[in-house]
């Protein structure tokens, strides 16, 4: 039988952090464990208050599940996933971090790291960018001088947007991407991307809200910067309305319930000529150890979680100057050091 445990985590970030949907200064979130024999895999899932996840809301269905899962003879990750979308229907962030649990325990088994026994050579891995919340121009250039990254994500989505770019690209040469959360208009949008250009940003994730498909096929027709998909793409079966109005596709594991669905996604994206990246939503060190582990699949890579936080639960998950180091042991490769709820 498995053994299911649950931890749940309260981590406070370096910076308040703020995007178009608000600002937040800990990120709570569910650390999952199963274990079976000598092993212990672990998965996280953090809490979103705009998709209405709380740590709360799964540890109940957790328990609620509790006896069916642990009875579950896992042999392959990728049946426990099924197994687990028909037990717990459209909870993506709960599953996610089960998933990656399995995937941990099962290449613990197979005594390789996860990214061998998914097959994949551990090279051209891209640089990892290191996020700048939404503040005042001051503050956010303070935050790149203290941090020299050799690639940015900027969060934007106010009027005022064009003049904190410029602030920042006085400071620093480094290639900088832009995340808009869903905060522009069409109109401004348009207006925005020459502007952008010339700045030097180098792609632009989600500038439009989702839903607005036409609005995006639009703008791609008339934007030299590759536009990617994240609100707009949580799940796979999105993945190909995206193909006429994005370049490109961000892929969250807590959006679409775990490793074995992205493998699904990066797969019919390169289908569709999609650029892939995997991005994090300011998980510790247990869930950016999982994205790493697939970053031989992506263009682009968003795994700074632990690095905007002043404090984490595992350890086995490096950075060197957007470099991302897993530590080579078996599964994702980590400790973990917290304690168990139940």
């Amino acid at each position: 039988m498995l053994r299911l445990k649950y931890y749940s985590i309260n981590l406070g970030f370096e910076y308040p952090f703020t995007t178009h949907k608000g600002t937040k200064t800990h990120q709570p979130s569910l650390i999952t464990s199963l274990g079976l024999a000598n092993f212990t895999g672990y998965g996280e899932a953090p809490a979103i208050s705009y998709y209405n996840i709380t740590v709360e809301d799964m540890v109940q269905s957790l328990e609620a599940k509790r006896p069916a899962i642990e009875r579950y003879a896992l042999t392959d990750p990728g049946r426990f996933w099924h197994f687990l979308h028909h037990l717990i229907p459209g909870q993506h962030f709960l599953t996610a971090a089960l998933d990656i649990a399995s995937w941990d325990l099962f290449s613990q088994m197979r005594r390789q790291p996860l990214f061998q026994v998914l097959g994949l050579k551990w090279e051209n891995i891209p640089l990892t960018d290191y996020t700048i919340g939404i503040d005042t121009p001051e503050k956010m250039v303070t935050k790149i001088l203290a941090h020299p990254w050799p690639i940015y994500k900027i969060k934007l989505g106010r009027a005022d947007d064009i003049d904190i770019l410029r602030s920042i690209r006085a400071n620093t040469d480094a290639p900088v991407r832009i995340d808009a959360n869903e905060g522009w208009t069409f109109d401004e949008a348009r207006r925005l991307l020459p502007e952008l250009e010339k700045l030097g940003v180098t792609l632009v994730e989600q500038p439009l809200p989702r839903g607005e498909h036409e609005a995006m096929k639009e703008l791609k027709q008339c934007s030299n910067l590759p536009l990617f998909a994240d609100e707009s793409c949580r799940t796979e079966d999105e993945v190909k309305k995206c193909a006429e109005g994005f370049d490109g596709i961000n892929i969250k594991f807590t959006k679409c319930g775990g490793i074995t669905p992205a493998l699904r996604m990066i797969k019919e994206a390169r289908a569709l000529g999609l650029k892939v990246m995997i991005g994090n939503m300011n998980e510790s060190s247990v869930g950016c150890a999982a994205i790493a582990h697939l970053a031989p699949l992506t263009d682009e890579l968003d795994a700074d979680g632990p690095l905007l936080l002043n404090e984490d639960v595992a350890e086995g998950l490096q950075y060197e100057q957007g470099k991302v180091i897993i530590s080579g042991r078996p599964g994702l490769g980590i400790r973990f050091t917290g304690e168990p709820t139940r």
